[in-house]
């Protein structure tokens, strides 16, 4: 498949299809993966997600977007944007988030994706402002961020995470263009 909507050296960014709810479900039902969240999702609850995901990027044009090692067309996990207006001190606003499959860790996909997303949110959306949030026990993301350019610019308690305190708080971070 090579509807991109981004592309780098090795990873192909783009909408959400079918027979990527499979992947995205086993990764989504993984401990690991999911360490930095209230709890695994089931198959359902990604599909759903998934949906979720591909009605934002028809009502923004801009989603978190499946991500596929372009060489082999593999699903590796997702990374892009989605307006977030959960009740906190920085939203509403943009946020740039990722999620690999743990085979994909370590290698610098992250990092990659969100550069290039970072690039294509200031030439192609005209975005001027972009915040990244993640629990503050979540180094591997907070690193990301400071990877690619973000700052720090405050914490706050995520209302999404009142019943997992140990998630809480939240760091976030922001870019501007």
């Amino acid at each position: 498949m090579r509807d991109y909507i981004i592309e780098t050296e090795r990873l192909g960014l783009r909408n959400w299809t079918q027979k990527d709810i499979a992947p995205f479900a086993e990764m989504c039902a993984d401990t690991a993966v999911m360490q930095y969240f209230p709890s695994t999702l089931s198959h359902d609850e990604t599909a759903n997600l998934v949906k979720r995901l591909q009605d934002h990027y028809n009502q923004k044009n801009y989603t978190y977007y499946a991500i596929t090692i372009k060489e082999t067309d593999t699903f590796i996990g997702f990374c892009g944007m989605l307006m977030q207006t959960y009740d906190s001190p920085f939203t509403p606003n943009v946020d740039i988030g990722w999620r690999l499959k743990k085979v994909a860790w370590g290698k610098g996909y992250a990092t990659e994706a969100a550069k290039a997303c970072i690039k294509f949110a200031q030439k192609e959306l005209g975005l001027k402002t972009i915040i990244s949030v993640a629990s503050q026990t979540n180094v591997p993301s907070i690193n990301v961020m400071q990877k690619i350019g973000m700052t720090k610019v405050g914490s706050f308690e995520h209302p999404a995470l009142n019943d997992t305190p140990a998630l809480n708080p939240c760091v976030v971070y922001k870019i501007c263009f």
